[in-house]
C-alpha cells in the first residue's frame, strides 16, 4: 500500500500518523461504522471478527501483529468498516487519518499508476493496445512487483 510512496512522502505520513493506546479488551473499530482512520500496528495484538449475517454471533478471522496494518479498505473505497478489531492485549498503534491516506498514498498510488502506462504506451508491440488493455498491464507489473521490471522501468524512465 506504500510502496508508492517516494521517501519526501513516507516522512509526511509518518508525521502524520498519531500514536494510539488500546487496553486488553478494548474495539479499535467496529463493523458496519463509518471509517475515517489506517492503523499500524506497533506493538502488542488484535483479534479481527466479522458478523456476516445480523442474527449471527462474531466469527474469529484472525489476529494482528505488529507491522500488519488495519482499516485501509473503509479508506480506499469509502465504504463502512468490514469487520470489529479488538486489542487481545494492550496494544500500540499508529493511526493515519483519511485525508493525509487520500491525499499521499492514494494519489502517489496513481501516479505510479499513470507511470507504468506512460511507459508501456512507449513500447513499440504493445501500440496496437488501447489505453484500458495498458491499464491492465500496468496493473499486473504493480501487482507482481518484478524487480527485473522495476529495473527496467528505472532505466527506461530515469
Amino acid at each position: 500500500m506504500f510502496s508508492a510512496i517516494d521517501e519526501k512522502e513516507q516522512d509526511i505520513v509518518i508525521d502524520a500518523m498519531e500514536e494510539m493506546n488500546f487496553k486488553t479488551g478494548d474495539t479499535v473499530i467496529q463493523q458496519g461504522e463509518d471509517g475515517a482512520s489506517l492503523y499500524l500496528v506497533d506493538s502488542g495484538a488484535l483479534d479481527c471478527f466479522r458478523r456476516f449475517k445480523k442474527d449471527e454471533d462474531e466469527k474469529y478471522l484472525k489476529t494482528y501483529q505488529p507491522g500488519e496494518s488495519f482499516g485501509e479498505l473503509a479508506l480506499l473505497y469509502n465504504a463502512p468498516r468490514a469487520a470489529t478489531i479488538r486489542a487481545k492485549e494492550d496494544s500500540v498503534l499508529f493511526c493515519l487519518d483519511r485525508e493525509t491516506f487520500n491525499h499521499i498514498v492514494k494519489d502517489a498510488a496513481v501516479r505510479k499508476r499513470e507511470r507504468y502506462e506512460e511507459f508501456l504506451s512507449k513500447i513499440d508491440v504493445l501500440s496496437t493496445m488501447d489505453a484500458y488493455e495498458r491499464s491492465k498491464i500496468a496493473d499486473a507489473l504493480k501487482t507482481m512487483k518484478l524487480k527485473a521490471g522495476e529495473t527496467v522501468f528505472n532505466e527506461v524512465n530515469g
